[in-house]
């Protein structure tokens, strides 16, 4: 039986572990000003009132940063993933080998149960649309996801011969014990650098689970990276070409482009070596998220490209690049996380391309299209960009919303502004 521990943050992945331990938990909350007790019987205190002396565990929500007085004061500390995955029971039998074993003989009932064969995806962009097509690839063998896609651990199928878990910086700092079977990185690019400190800190935690891995366990990361001492078994990959000599695929049957065709190769890999399969009718079929360079025609018959969970600068670079050789009006903007804007900058020096500037860093924008010779409107809300777009836009040119930047300055998320975005555009 798990060891009942003290939670840290009020959110959705501890309030699913106290509801798997049958509720009674203590949790620390920094939004708490005083004492309560919820439905389910847990005691919801101040983080201030935490006391390391009276607690034997711990086990924290992702976002809580390294510097937070309850990580500094926590003496037995666990991630979400240490705690549901990071028994010593989990770690005995995950070899590689053993895992993929049970995977393929889960039909056999007179099987022993074993742990789910887990798959990590991470990564700066695309990690939810590689975990929803390796899902969508591996459901008919009983892949279930979750993690940062919005399942938490406690809540998926522990029946579940395979677990594609989208996992994020956050979860990966915190976590010690853990470690996938595969572990497939995405292209990283300096992110979320208020939270981590330095594009350093950011890359080591995204390659901090091949530390845990064990021989004969596949790590599938971009080259290039400050590679760690592992006994797993890494393949650096560094473009699609790579990718479909080494998995024998072939990129001319798979229907997706730009960014999405490298996330639909890498799920294809990954089908590779576990069942060698490449299923491409059944990777064609996957449909993308709303949000995601999601076209729109308005009443002129000009296109809109929402691409709102555009949020970091890989994202838009990505997303700028597909419509290279168009004039391009860029909607750019919000809460940028303190990155280094200029690679983003250099790109659109070659492009035919116009910004228009809201949010956040609605300033430091401007001063960097000055100073890159990019042509800039100040709109400062996305309404007034879409009016000013209007006035410019043909059916030669392309208006783009893809921000490279979070939402929460101006709206409640990456969906309410792509929302409001199309809601703006089809009102014209």
């Amino acid at each position: 039986m798990k060891k009942i521990p003290t939670l840290f943050g009020y959110g959705l992945t501890t309030k699913a572990i106290a509801k798997s331990l049958g509720g009674g938990c203590t949790i620390f909350d920094d939004n708490v000003k005083e004492t309560s007790v919820d439905e389910a019987g847990n005691q919801i205190l101040p983080s201030h009132l935490f006391d390391p002396e009276a607690s034997e565990l711990e086990v924290t929500t992702p976002s809580l940063k390294p510097d937070h007085p309850l990580i500094k004061s926590a003496r037995n500390l666990l991630s979400e993933y240490d705690y549901i995955l990071g028994s010593s029971e989990h770690r005995a039998q995950s070899k590689f080998m053993e895992a993929l074993q049970s995977v393929a003989n889960q039909q056999h009932s007179s099987l022993e149960r074993q742990k789910p064969f887990t798959i990590w995806i991470s990564g700066t962009n695309g990690k939810t649309t590689t975990t929803q097509m390796l899902t969508h690839l591996l459901e008919k063998r009983g892949a279930v996801s979750g993690g940062n896609i919005g399942t938490p651990l406690a809540e998926l199928d522990a029946e579940a011969p395979i677990w594609v878990l989208e996992t994020s910086s956050f979860t990966l700092h915190h976590t010690r014990i853990a470690s996938p079977n595969i572990y497939l990185l995405l292209p990283i690019t300096p992110d979320h650098l208020d939270w981590h400190g330095t594009p350093e800190e950011y890359e080591a935690d995204k390659l901090a689970p091949l530390r845990t891995m064990r021989e004969g366990e596949l790590a599938l990361i971009p080259k290039g990276l400050n590679v760690p001492s592992t006994p797993a078994y890494v393949v650096e990959y560094d473009s699609n070409a790579f990718l479909e000599e080494y998995f024998d695929l072939d990129a001319t049957q798979v229907a997706f482009r730009g960014a999405f065709l490298q996330d639909a190769l890498l799920a294809l890999a990954i089908t590779k070596v576990l069942f060698d399969e490449a299923d491409y009718g059944l990777i064609n079929a996957f449909k993308l998220d709303g949000h995601r360079q999601e076209k729109i025609e308005d009443a002129q018959g000009r296109v809109w490209i929402n691409d709102s969970k555009a949020t970091n600068l890989d994202a838009a670079i990505q997303a700028i690049k597909g419509f290279k050789g168009q004039k391009i009006h860029l909607i750019l903007g919000g809460e940028d996380k303190g990155v280094d804007l200029a690679p983003l900058f250099e790109v659109m020096q070659r492009c035919d391309i116009r910004i228009y500037t809201i949010g956040a860093n609605n300033d430091r924008l401007l001063d960097l299209a000055r100073t890159y010779g990019i042509e800039a409107h100040e709109a400062k809300t996305i309404d007034k960009a879409v009016a000013a777009i209007d006035r410019e836009h043909t059916r030669d040119s392309v208006a783009l919303l893809s921000p490279a930047a979070a939402s929460f300055d101006q709206f409640k998320s990456y969906k309410d502004r792509g929302e409001t975005f199309i809601r703006l555009v089809k009102a014209l």
